[in-house]
């Protein structure tokens, strides 16, 4: 389980990203760095991380859910995920 703080700060930092977008988007399109320059830092999409949407673990996420391999393979074996079931041969 991540620490209660990380996981708040990536909520800010998408926030931010959220709120400069457009703003970030014309000064691309314009070609004016040194505005880009006085953006925020955190302001770029780039510094974004992906963390599970409920334990906040950093490693082994899986776009398609939104959940880390761990968090998927509980989920999956109580069946909590519609459409997933363990594969057998």
């Amino acid at each position: 389980m991540a620490k209660e703080s990380m996981k708040a700060r990536e909520v800010k930092r998408q926030k931010t990203v959220d709120t400069y977008a457009e703003k970030r988007a014309a000064l691309i399109k314009a070609g004016d760095y040194e505005g880009l320059q006085k953006l925020p830092r955190n302001a770029s999409p780039v510094r974004l991380h992906n963390r599970c949407k409920l334990t906040g673990r950093p490693k082994g996420y899986m776009r398609q859910f939104g959940l880390s391999r761990v968090t998927f393979r509980e989920m999956a074996n109580e069946g909590l995920i519609p459409g997933v079931k363990k594969a057998s041969w």
